[in-house]
């Protein structure tokens, strides 16, 4: 799509501008690096007799705690007020999923613990992780053979998903920079750079943040093998139709690589399913109920908010209404 007069390339730079500024702090760490059930046979009714009647399955009882939730920004809950817990370089809120979870099963203080951080990577789960206030411990250090419950959102740092928006913005500004000069540019410059040398540079990228995602659930096994594991996926940043988010979006990214863009956030919820399930943990789907709540709708009802926030909050990451809604699709998992 050409773009051919400068104050398109002024919005576009601007756009770009505030992504490489503001998901920045909330994407980079410093570290290193199924319900369960059963499956039932029916055996044919012997002649003369009646089938037995079906035992109904017995709802499994929440668990009561000790809880600790992991995992990075997306749990943490960045500038959503209030902001509790050390280190405060976190971004850790008092009203995230996990303490809406917590609070909901009526656990005491003592029961729940938070350790999730902003910018959080695997490695983090296992080393301490610096921030610009203060060092989070290793996140699975908080599990012992008591818990009983466990969260898990991580995987998005890894596979550099915050990273891969800055740079479709970029892409696209230099597209339009191209256009004032007369070269030709693609129509989906990001994708086109991500699969410079003929493969698919993103999915790669998913599928090592899996192996690392695999590991820690292991790791979480090991230490509290009575605890019910739930991984939480990540919530629809864009809507089924990306296209309808350029009222929103501008050009800061090209048409095109917006379906990009939700097509690797697809396979990233992929992944973690897979491993999720692999790992006999279930895992919480939270982009289907989001439908419609992606950064793109209305102020009063998007979960996510877009490169431009409402005032005081986290571009592209969720708002106090979005951790109250994944707060209700990870309690429905737990209670069966």
């Amino acid at each position: 799509m050409p773009r051919t007069t400068r104050p398109t390339v002024v919005v576009t730079a601007g756009l770009a501008a505030l992504l490489l500024a503001g998901l920045a702090g909330c994407s980079g760490g410093s570290g290193s690096d199924g319900s369960e059930g059963s499956d039932r046979g029916f055996a044919g009714a012997l002649p003369g007799r009646a089938p037995a009647a079906a035992t109904p399955t017995p709802t499994p009882t929440p668990p009561s705690g000790p809880y600790v939730a992991l995992g990075d920004s997306y749990t943490a809950g960045p500038k959503i007020d209030p902001q509790v817990g050390e280190p405060g370089g976190c971004g850790r809120s008092g009203v995230n999923y996990p303490s809406l979870v917590a609070k909901a099963l009526a656990l005491a203080p003592g029961q729940f613990r938070d350790v999730s951080c902003s910018g959080a990577r695997t490695g983090d789960l296992k080393t301490a992780q610096k921030t610009d206030d203060g060092s989070n411990p290793a996140q699975l250090d908080a599990l012992t053979p008591d818990t009983r419950l466990v969260t898990l959102g991580i995987g998005g740092n890894d596979a550099g998903f915050m990273q891969v928006v800055t740079e479709c913005a970029r892409d696209t500004l230099v597209g339009a920079v191209k256009d004032l000069v007369g070269e030709q540019t693609s129509a989906a410059p990001c994708r086109e750079h991500y699969a410079s040398g003929g493969s698919d540079q993103l999915q790669a990228r998913v599928d090592e943040a899996g192996g690392k995602v695999a590991d820690v659930l292991r790791e979480i096994r090991r230490r509290s093998p009575q605890a019910r594991v739930y991984v939480v996926g990540y919530p629809a940043l864009l809507p089924a139709d990306p296209v309808s988010c350029r009222p929103v979006l501008g050009t800061t990214v090209a048409a095109a690589d917006l379906g990009f863009l939700a097509e690797k956030e697809q396979q990233l919820n992929g992944m973690l399913k897979q491993r999720a399930e692999a790992a006999g943990a279930v895992f919480v789907d939270t982009a289907g109920p989001s439908a419609g709540h992606d950064m793109c709708a209305g102020e009063g009802s998007r979960w996510i908010e877009p490169p431009f926030p409402a005032h005081g909050l986290t571009p592209v990451h969720p708002n106090a209404g979005g951790e109250e809604a994944v707060a209700g699709v990870v309690l429905k998992a737990v209670r069966g």
